[in-house]
Formats: C-alpha cells, structure tokens, sequence
C-alpha cells in the first residue's frame, strides 16, 4: 500500500509534468517523454521534507505548477482558435471574450457548467499536487537519504537546465553537436519563456509607442477629396480569408458566388478590383484587425491594441472628419458598451442595440449581415440633406458557431427583422454541429457564402448612386476550419470606375477574385493606401 502511494504520487507529478501545450503534441507519443524535473522536484521534496522551510517550499511548487497547467491551457486554446501561445500579459481579455462567446453558442447552463467544471478540475488538480508533493516530502529517508537527495540535487538540476538551454536554441545548432539528453524539462522551459514573453512584451509595446508617434500623414492634405461627395463604406466580412480561394471544400462555392456578384454588378456599371491583405492574427479578435487597418498601425496582441488608446496617432476616420467627412461604425456585434470606440474618431457608433433589430438571435450572431447593411442605410445613407460619409460595418453572420444561416430577402420586407425568425430558430443547435467538425466546416461555407450574397445585394441595390466599397476579410477561422496556415484575407474594391480604376495602379486584379500569386499588403499598410489612392495630393 505504502508503495502505491508513492507509485500514484510520482504519476501525478508525472502527467503534470508532461502536460502538452499544443494540441499537435496532445499524442500517446506524450507519454513517452520523461520529465527531467520530476527527480530535481523529488530530491528537493525528500531534501527538505516537512521542515517549516519544506512546507513553504511546497506551497511554492505547488502555485508554481499550477499556474503552469493553466498557462499550458490557455496555449491549448490559443493555439486552437489564434494559432499562438497565450500571453498572460496582453490576453486576459481573452477570457471575457471566450465567455460570450461560449455563452452565446451553448446557452448559460452549459455554459455554467463548463466553467463550474474546470473550477472544480483546477481545485482537484491543486489538492492531488499538495497530496503527492506530501507523500514525498513525508518519506522517512534520514540523514543519509537527505544527504543522498542533496547531492543527486545537482546534477538533475544541471540536466534539466541543459535541456532547457538546448531546446531553446536547437534551430541554431548542427545536429552533432546536441546532446542526446534523456528526456525533456518541458514544464519548466515554458516557465522560463512566459518570464522571457512576459519582458519582451514590455519592451515591444514601449517602442510601439514610440512608433505610433511617428505619422507620415501627419499634415497632408487634401486627403479623401476624391470621393467628390460620394461614400466610402468598408465592409469586414468575418472570418474570410484565403481559404476561400484554396480550400477545395469551399472553393466552388465561394468563387462561383464571387463570379456571379461580378457578373451582376458589372452589368449595372461598376467596376471592381481585387487584391490581398495580411491580418495580424487568426481565428478571432477582429477588432485586431479593424484597428490595423484604422490606424496604420501593426496590432498583432492587445497590448499593442491598448498601447494604440493610449496613443495621439491619427486614424483614417480621424482624417475623414478633417476632410468633412461624416463618420460612421457600424457595429452589431457589441452587446455592451464601446468606450474605445470614442478613440477612432467617429461621429455616430451604433452598436446592436442601436440597430433596431427586433427578430431572434441567430445564436451568438446578434442579427443577420442583410439587416445590418439594411440599418446602415436607414440610419445614415438614406437620411436627407446628409453629408458625404465614411462607414465601418463590421459583419457578423459568418462568425461562429455558423448555425443558423438566414437566407436573403427582398430589402422592402425587412422592416424590424422579424421576418428572419423562420432561420433563426431552425435547424440543429451549435452543441450538436459542433461535435462533427465536417458540418462545422460545411456550416462554415454556407455562412461565408451568405455574407459574400449579402454584401453583392446591397452592392448591387446602390448600383445607381454607388459609393466606393472595400469589403475585405478580417482574418482567418481557426486553422481546423480554414484548412490554410496563412494570415491573408482577400480585399475588394467595388464602385465607380474613376476610384476604383485607383486601384488598378497599385497592380490589383481585375474582378472579384484577387490573383492567386499577388503579393499582400499588411493589414497596416491599408490606411496609407486608401489616403493616398483617394487623394489629389500623396505626401
């Protein structure tokens, strides 16, 4: 019995040990790897044993490991929906966002429950490390056993070290010349990276801030004074990206729709160019991309997000206004409060509750793409005596979980968006789609395919008076979704032919469908490039 103990002690210290990050590494193979601090972590439990300092020390390893596994966690996730680690020191807004997310595709009682679920794992993981650290520190070893444990200290600690420093710069070193250590001090190589992230990341966001002071447009003009009165409305698709011109289960669906959309508003006079951008980030917080694109600024984590804030730099609806220019964003997706949104330079920010949609929640997507558009022109493009605008609209309906997919209807019959309640309410729920990843992609394809007729529609309802519309991808889905490992998300330029024509100059293809090899633009570049493609005068 005594010696099961100290057999389940070592196996729990074992699997935390080994606990992987990502879920590549979540194999059989995982458990084949040794944990090169399990010994050091023995020797210093035997070593010290219920000493008072042996009892502090157990604390320690104990909030140590477990913050550990919950870092570990957090990369599991990131890696699953951003593809990329978490870092504690930007991402914990993460947590609020994956919440309402989780909220608004399960339900609350589900939701609930996952989250009392991993409460209750995380305080079970807790109590089962103090237990098996316990069992050790409690083994009756005596002088000798503690000299013993004193003296292997060293070298265990010194391999595990080894290891570390090995793993950590293994790119840079010919394969003679790496040891072939026994195992791998995993759990402590990515405490030593989190301390290493959490520095870097200070010293990345002070020269951001520094950068973001530096304005080439700072002082030009005249900017946007070709539009000559006409409306410039960008229009982010959620979650369109390459994949939609790569991915073979959605290319026919994609590029047909993409095809008959330039079909259709090539007969009605307006022209089209289509080029590439690369995101900042995948599988979610488009808000990263948006204020990219606003700022001309690279906004690849939150702290740059939050750095940006903070910040005097100018953003293109900054410019706008200057212009005299009426800007606008539309935003259904925002169920709380924007206070950000008061730093981009908006004269109107609508958010759900401010659309006027009366209908039934299409799950966590708040209202259709085709009511959004719809609440656009009723709320400012149709209103009398009106000045020139430029609008962000921030697409909801291809955003996940997918389920339902509305169809369109006529734009004279939307009213209060009731009448999207024969979708919305129709169908199986998310928590059952989602337990076969082929309907989540299939659901994913319908969706993007949705949003693209949506945006052609109200394209083609505008024909006669157009603006100058820039529909662009926001970023990726999540790698097992968008089947793709790149950043890029297609961007079209829709209008009259003297602004769009613009774009022809820059390089951009023809059409709706950007050509394959055509090099992309960071998102950050977009800004400049509207200013200056828009404007008589380029600095």
């Amino acid at each position: 019995m005594t010696l099961a103990r100290y057999l389940i002690a070592t196996l729990i210290l074992f699997l935390v040990l080994i606990q992987p990050n990502h879920p590549q590494a979540m194999t059989w193979g995982a458990l084949r790897m040794f944990p090169l601090e399990l010994p050091a972590l023995l020797a210093v439990l035997v070593l010290f044993g219920r000493s008072a300092v042996g009892v502090a020390l157990r604390i320690v390893l104990v909030a140590a490991l477990a913050l550990i596994v919950l870092l570990k966690l957090a990369d599991f996730g990131t890696f699953i929906a951003f593809n990329r680690g978490f870092n504690l020191l930007v991402d914990l807004s993460l947590v609020h966002a994956g919440w309402t997310l989780l909220q608004g595709s399960v339900g609350l009682p589900l939701a609930g429950l996952a989250v009392f679920g991993v409460l209750v794992g995380f305080v079970a993981l807790v109590a089962a490390l103090w237990w098996a650290m316990g069992v050790w520190a409690a083994l009756p070893a005596g002088r000798m056993g503690q000299f013993v444990a004193a003296i292997a200290l060293v070298p265990t600690v010194a391999l595990a070290v080894a290891e570390i420093g090995q793993a950590r710069r293994a790119w840079s070193l010919p394969e003679p010349v790496r040891a072939n250590l026994p195992g791998a001090a995993f759990t402590a190589r990515v405490a030593v990276e989190r301390v290493e992230q959490f520095r870097d990341t200070r010293a990345d966001l002070a020269s951001f801030r520094e950068a973001a002071l530096q304005d080439p447009m700072r002082g030009a003009g005249p900017l946007l004074d070709l539009l000559d009165g006409r409306d410039l409305i960008i229009v982010y698709v959620e979650s369109y990206g390459r994949s939609s011109f790569e991915n073979p289960l959605y290319v026919p669906t994609h590029t047909s729709t993409l095809q008959e959309i330039e079909d259709d508003l090539s007969g009605r006079g307006l022209s089209m160019r289509s080029g590439w951008a690369t995101a900042p980030m995948v599988g979610g917080q488009s808000w990263l991309a948006h204020g990219s694109v606003a700022s001309g600024m690279w906004l690849n984590t939150q702290g740059r997000y939050r750095a940006l804030l903070a910040s005097p730099r100018k953003t293109l609806f900054h410019f706008a206004q200057q212009s005299g220019l009426r800007t606008v964003a539309i935003k259904p997706a925002h169920i709380f409060p924007w206070p950000e949104g008061g730093y981009f330079g908006f004269d109107a920010i609508y958010n759900a509750a401010d659309l006027g949609y009366e209908g039934e929640p299409f799950n966590w997507v708040t209202m259709p793409d085709q009511f959004t558009l719809h609440a656009l022109d009723r709320l400012e493009r149709d209103q009398p005596d009106r000045d020139a605008q430029v609008a962000q609209v921030a697409l909801v309906s291809s955003h996940a979980p997918w389920v339902p997919i509305p169809e369109l209807v006529e734009w004279d019959e939307i009213g209060d968006g009731t009448i999207f309640n024969q979708w919305a309410l129709s169908g199986d729920p998310p928590e059952v789609v989602w337990r076969d990843h082929d309907r989540v992609r299939d659901q994913f394809r319908l969706a993007i395919d949705y949003s693209l007729q949506a945006v052609g529609a109200w394209a083609a309802r505008h024909a006669d008076d157009p603006p100058l519309i820039v529909m662009l991808g926001d970023h990726e889905p999540a790698r097992f979704v968008s089947g793709v490992q790149g950043y890029d998300v297609p961007v079209h330029i829709i209008g009259p032919d003297d602004l769009v024509n613009r774009f022809a100059e820059i390089g951009w293809s023809a059409g709706m469908q950007p050509a394959p090899d055509l090099p992309a633009l960071r998102m950050d570049a977009l800004r400049d490039l509207l200013l200056e493609r828009l404007s008589t005068t380029i600095p």
